[in-house]
């Protein structure tokens, strides 16, 4: 049955802007500076390299979406190009690592712009158990009660443009000299960090985050094939200009020194330099509320992935997970799986700084960086397809999945830049979650792919 063409250019182009931007670049702006030394050039230099890899892979995988006959993203694109057990061991990867890593962190970073709101000790353990209870929450409402969570995910995209479009106007006018360092706070300078300054591709990355969901519009778009590569180019093109303004904006309004040494704080304080005594509630408000509006999207999306898998047939318990309540349209046993999977993903986030075990990384690293590691098998199948003139633009057939997979195998240089150490057990991990899910479709191999 031929899809509906009901979505415009600027459909397209809106929905990959609402996506892409979100609350990464709110507590990642200070990690991006740090990396680079407090090098500003080399931080602009990052920004544009993250949205490059972003401009040609959803190019790229705008082709496999628009020669697809299946809706759903990324696993259906697997499933029909390569098979569907390299699909079963991506939706492997997705459901067990990708959607609740990135799910726990950003609840947790809501539990700490909570606390920097209120003013309230900033601990860990208060940090981790604010972001259980957004994270519970958010869950709770996706699944009870779909429109209002609907709603509440449009009020914030419109809200969350607000700090970053203003900070950045703001910061084209300021005159004002950098403020103090918060008391107890120690100097930190810029300094020469060689080719370290790569890892600030971890951060960036994580900022320009969600556009691989874009994809699944494509066959609801009108002229597809020519709309969305230019909706997929513009989209991240306004996502990098509305990025780089708050960039540059913050680093105006509070200085290089004070993000390097304040780090998350930096945010407060350009709030109070613009507004005064109450400047700083003010925009952590708004921050804070971007935030939730994050982790909202994220639950809206990851309660549905485990019914989209055990309707394949692709993970254990797929009989019952598959059950939907027809009232809600969602499985019960889906919304359960997600959120136990992120509740235990938590748990080891607390672990892993709790006793620094990353290094200063975090549990996300490991999604993001091996997401784009299996874009690449994708970006592969692209070309292959253009060498047999199934798609006859050069461009679009070779440029496009050549560049991707370069800014793909960018990202996984930086993220061995980001932590030498412990990046290698993380594509190691992620690798045998894959592993295990392509055996296990082998197992169930006679079932798989039946609805």
């Amino acid at each position: 049955m031929k899809e509906k063409t009901h979505y415009g250019l600027g459909t397209a182009v809106s929905m990959i802007v609402g996506i892409s931007i979100g609350s990464g670049i709110f507590f990642k702006a200070d990690e991006i500076l740090i990396a680079t030394g407090g090098n500003v050039g080399l931080g602009i230099l990052v920004f544009i390299i993250g949205a490059l890899c972003v401009i040609f892979g959803s190019i790229t995988l705008s082709q496999l979406a628009s020669l697809s006959s299946m809706r759903g993203g990324v696993v259906s694109y697997y499933e029909e190009f390569v098979s569907p057990r390299a699909a079963n061991a991506f939706g492997w990867f997705q459901l067990f690592i990708y959607f609740p890593t990135i799910t726990a962190i950003v609840s947790w970073v809501s539990g700490i712009y909570t606390l920097i709101l209120f003013d309230l000790p900033n601990t860990l353990e208060l940090q981790v158990l604010l972001g259980f209870f957004y994270m519970t929450f958010f869950f709770g409402m996706n699944y009870l009660s779909y429109k209002f969570g609907g709603r509440f995910q449009n009020i914030t995209t419109v809200l969350k443009m607000i700090p970053l479009i203003g900070i950045g106007l703001a910061g084209v006018f300021w005159t004002q000299s950098a403020p103090s360092l918060p008391e107890g706070v120690s100097l930190v300078q810029s300094s020469d960090v060689g080719w370290a300054w790569l890892g600030a591709l971890v951060p960036v990355a994580f900022s320009f985050d969600g556009w691989i969901v874009s994809t699944t519009i494509t066959q609801e778009v009108r002229r597809h094939r020519r709309t969305m590569p230019i909706a997929l180019t513009v989209g991240p093109l306004i996502v990098l200009a509305v990025y780089l303004a708050f960039f540059l904006g913050l680093i105006a309004i509070v200085g290089v020194e004070f993000i390097l040494s304040a780090g998350d704080q930096a945010i407060a304080q350009a709030g109070q330099s613009l507004f005064g005594i109450y400047g700083e509630r003010i925009l952590l408000s708004f921050v804070l509320i971007s935030i939730m509006g994050v982790v909202n999207g994220i639950s809206l999306g990851y309660i549905r992935l485990p019914y989209t898998l055990a309707a394949k047939n692709m993970m254990p318990m797929s009989s019952k997970i598959s059950v939907r309540n027809e009232e809600k349209g969602l499985s019960p046993y889906a919304a359960l799986t997600a959120y136990g999977l992120t509740v235990f993903w938590l748990i080891i986030h607390y672990i892993t700084q709790r006793w620094d075990i990353l290094a200063g990384g975090d549990i996300s690293e490991i999604a993001i960086v091996f997401s784009y590691v299996l874009y690449i098998i994708l970006y592969i199948k692209v070309l292959q397809l253009g060498r047999k003139k199934v798609i006859n633009n050069w461009f679009l057939g070779a440029f496009a999945p050549i560049m991707g997979t370069v800014g793909s195998l960018t990202i996984l240089l930086g993220g061995w830049f980001s932590n030498p150490v412990y990046m290698p057990v993380f594509i190691l991990f992620s690798a045998l979650v894959c592993v295990f899910g392509y055996l296990y479709a082998i197992r169930n191999g006679n079932k798989l792919g039946h609805e």
